[in-house]
């Protein structure tokens, strides 16, 4: 540390020296009576004071210097994962490969500062030589070293990797960053190796039942030219598919489309086997197993009418062509043998009908408490319709009929209707809707107001009500083969009618979840280095979150082992970390208790098996030689490993940093100065004093 005065110059100090020497000169030049000695010592006191609170009006500063010495920072990277483990070039000695790598941390411990790390899907502190890592991501290393090491003096980056990075971004990219040469060991086998795998498989995770969809397989094979393999796939551990495979030249690659059928509901374990070669490095990256969610997405729609009518034909066209939908037309005495309770969406067509045919059918409808699409017509019973529904009122409804046509009803955001659409249906033919006064709920959505003539109004042609969550929707008049004929006439190239249609029974269908206890993951699929993540949410009576109570949870895997686990309560809800698991499928079981009532929710996951460090073998010493040229560091071979300490002794860039902290401080802000002043006029005061003088 180095302090010296700054700010004051020498003028105006030697200024206050005189001030105070003349006050001193005034004071004692013609004092007769005090002992020349003790006059002197006095004298001087005055001096000092008053030159010293003189010299503190001018606010002088100290001006302060810190040297701080930084050594440069040496950072080792050892890749901990599989590869590196699994493949070794010809005679290396792991044993003296750890030894080596310490023996090169003490050494330059000696005179740097030294941080080690291991790193492989994540990044820690510390050497780890387990290789147990499923993936390589050397980009988050060097995003580790920026985060913790910025404005620090960052010497070398030594990086002992195989340079098989399958996981983030490309390492040479964080180089420039890091603004340090990096210092490269090679490890593996740069050398390719007999192998036969399978490199990678393209799938969806969630296809619908009875759908046909397509996995696509990615076969590589290394020194392997003229020889003969199998690719199978196995669903459940049977055999669906097999493919005979010639592989051609050292270096093959080949896609290979594998069609399948989802034909049962639930999480299907899919195995793709690529058969054995002799003499294979290894036989680890022959299978991987894929896990694929069939759910049944189709929606089950009830057309259900008296009699036939070409309305119905539309609709059942319309609904048909999403293969989410299934539609069923029921009639007439088909009618009271159908369950409503095992369809989503219930279209009544002109029910309740003017012959009273529906009667059994719409009794066992009152139970089912499914939405509900209610087309009306000149064969509709209005007086039942009024009564079986209490958001629609149609009075003084004579059997007559009046033709109505579409006005598109401002401000419906329900689901979206292009301009284009709305204009095509101005241009449509007249729907026959029952004639009388209609009254609709408040809170009712219209999609089309009627036009009567060249009149709008502002009575709903087709709109939708939800009461307590039950959906309603309701289309005042018959005809829809009309609009059909009209499209066919416009010559249209999509058909309007049609997308209305689906998008009506999209939003009716659709249930509200309003369960009272819900158990919900991020995803369905994990990786299995990934940690299991599950939250749940409590309703109470008034469907409030609540979460006095505690909720447990048991996971099952595909060996019928249980783990139990206790979700942790957060502000409003619950949630649980289970951490990673074993690759596999899953079920779930979670249950809790409220109120005297119990709670249960199910669900399953499935856990991929990583593979990744098995799919390249071959170490990529090119890319690290790279690396090291583009950061002005060095490649270095494993048994040359200490030599590195030598290069980096060499290196003049490398070297220790004296950094100045510079600090200006106001000598009034001293507190021991006043202190200094008090004594020295304590003195003064005390010596006159005692010698006569006042």
């Amino acid at each position: 540390m180095n302090s010296f005065f700054s700010g004051t110059s020498v003028l105006s100090f030697l200024g206050c020296l005189a001030l105070g020497l003349l006050y001193a000169w005034i004071l004692y030049r013609n004092n007769k009576n005090l002992d020349k000695k003790l006059q002197y010592l006095l004298a001087v006191l005055r001096v000092l004071v008053v030159t010293a609170v003189a010299w503190l009006l001018f606010a002088p500063l100290i001006k302060t210097l810190n040297y701080t010495l930084d050594k440069p920072v040496i950072i080792i990277g050892q890749d901990n994962s599989l590869s590196v483990g699994q493949v070794k070039a010809p005679g290396f000695d792991e044993k003296q490969y750890e030894q080596n790598l310490k023996a090169l941390q003490d050494k330059l411990s000696d005179k740097y500062e030294v941080k080690t790390y291991h790193f492989s899907d994540r990044v820690a502190d510390g050497l780890d030589f387990k290789n147990q890592g499923k993936l390589t991501d050397a980009a988050a290393f060097f995003r580790k070293v920026q985060d913790e090491y910025t404005n620090r003096n960052v010497g070398a980056v030594i990086l002992a990797t195989d340079g098989i990075f399958n996981h983030g971004g490309s390492p040479l990219y964080s180089l420039n960053q890091i603004n340090a040469p990096v210092y490269t060991v090679a490890l593996g086998d740069s050398i390719p190796k007999r192998d036969a795998l399978i490199s990678n498989v393209n799938y969806n995770n969630i296809v619908y039942l009875d759908d046909d969809f397509t996995v696509e397989v990615q076969v590589q094979a290394f020194q392997s030219n003229g020889e003969n393999t199998s690719l199978t796939i196995a669903q459940n551990g049977s055999k669906v598919q097999q493919q005979n495979i010639a592989i051609s030249g050292n270096s093959f690659v080949k896609s290979i489309p594998l069609k399948l059928h989802a034909g049962k509901i639930g999480v299907q374990k899919y195995t793709v086997q690529l058969g054995t070669l002799p003499n294979e490095m290894t036989t680890r990256n022959n299978s991987q197993s894929f896990y694929v969610e069939v759910i049944d997405g189709r929606q089950k729609v009830l057309l259900a009418a008296a009699a036939p009518h070409p309305d119905l034909g539309v609709l059942k066209e319309a609904i048909s062509l999403n293969k989410h939908y299934e539609a069923k037309l029921a009639l007439a005495d088909d009618l009271n043998a159908t369950d409503p309770a095992k369809f989503d969406l219930i279209v009544l067509y002109q029910l309740p009908d003017m012959q009273n045919l529906s009667a059994g059918f719409l009794q066992k409808l009152k139970s089912a408490k499914k939405p509900l699409w209610y087309i009306l017509g000149g064969q509709s019973n209005i007086v039942a319709f009024n009564q079986m529904q209490n958001q629609v009122n149609l009075a003084l409804a004579n059997g007559s009929v009046q033709e109505v046509y579409p006005d598109f009803a401002s401000g419906f955001t329900t689901f979206n209707l292009s301009e284009a659409d709305k204009k095509q249906f101005t241009t449509f033919d007249p729907l026959l809707a029952p004639f009388g006064r209609l009254t609709v709920n408040a809170g009712a959505t219209p999609v089309f107001n009627q036009r009567i003539g060249k009149v709008a109004t502002q009575q709903p042609l087709l709109f939708f009500t939800n009461e307590n969550g039950s959906k309603a929707g309701y289309l005042m008049g018959e005809g829809l083969w009309r609009w059909k004929l009209s499209e066919a006439e416009n010559e249209a190239p999509q058909s309007v009618l049609n997308d209305l249609i689906s998008k009506t029974v999209q939003y009716l269908s659709v249930k509200d979840d309003k369960r009272r206890f819900k158990v919900f993951m991020a995803k369905a699929a994990y990786d299995e280095n990934e940690s299991i993540q599950f939250n749940a949410t409590l309703y109470n009576d008034s469907y409030q979150a609540v979460n006095a109570p505690e909720v447990n949870l048991q996971v099952k895997n595909e060996a019928g082992k249980v783990f139990n686990y206790t979700f942790s309560k957060t502000e409003t809800g619950y949630q649980l970390d289970a951490g990673t698991m074993p690759a596999g499928n899953y079920s779930y079981l979670a249950n809790t208790e409220l109120g005297g009532k119990k709670f249960t929710a199910s669900g399953s996951f499935y856990v991929n098996a990583l593979i990744a460090e098995y799919q390249q073998t071959t170490a990529n010493h090119q890319l690290l030689n790279t690396m090291a040229k583009q950061s002005n560091g060095k490649l270095f071979m494993s048994e040359n490993l200490l030599k590195i300490a030598d290069e980096i002794a060499k290196n003049e860039n490398i070297k220790t940093i004296s950094y100045e902290d510079r600090r200006y401080d106001e000598l009034i802000n001293m507190k021991w100065l006043f202190g200094l002043i008090l004594i020295l006029l304590g003195t003064e005061w005390f010596l006159r004093k005692r010698n006569g003088e006042l």
